[in-house]
């Protein structure tokens, strides 16, 4: 894959973060790590385990869909924003192979005072794309739980 050759930089996180995503104190969850491309991207290189599948050796269409919902969130974020998700549409390709290295990339494509337009794409082996999904999202005030 391309991360031998691109210059990431680990993304940071809040203390204590619990997300289903990429919180590293949320024991159950993906914990997943992103790292930021030189050109506002970011990136995740997980191997997710086999609890998390559908069908034998593949992972569930639920969690396909969180891996994109997650890149998209991460580019947001990584653009100053602080967003949640309004809408999102996934497509899948092919199956998406549990146990695995997988590359996760995600960005933003445009941005309008509060909304944001994001697309993500999983790939597998041989840089095969395997899923994809685009989305927007709406700036929240930080705090603000309604």
């Amino acid at each position: 894959m391309r991360e031998s050759i691109e210059n990431l930089t680990p993304m940071r996180h809040v203390p204590h973060n619990r997300c289903f995503g990429c919180g590293q104190d949320n024991l159950t969850g993906l914990r997943l790590e992103f790292l930021l491309a030189a050109d506002g991207s970011v990136v995740c290189l997980p191997a997710i385990q086999d609890t998390f599948e559908g069908h034998p050796a593949y992972l569930h269409g639920g969690i396909i869909a969180t891996l994109l919902d997650e890149a998209m969130s991460k580019a947001v974020r990584a653009g100053g924003w602080t967003a949640m998700t309004r809408h999102m549409e996934v497509d899948y390709l092919r199956p998406v192979p549990s146990r695995t290295p997988l590359r996760i990339e995600g960005r933003v494509i445009r941005s309008e005072g509060r909304k944001h337009w994001a697309e993500a794409r999983i790939e597998g082996a041989q840089e095969k794309l395997l899923a994809r999904a685009k989305g927007v999202f709406i700036e929240i005030p930080v705090g603000t739980k309604s």
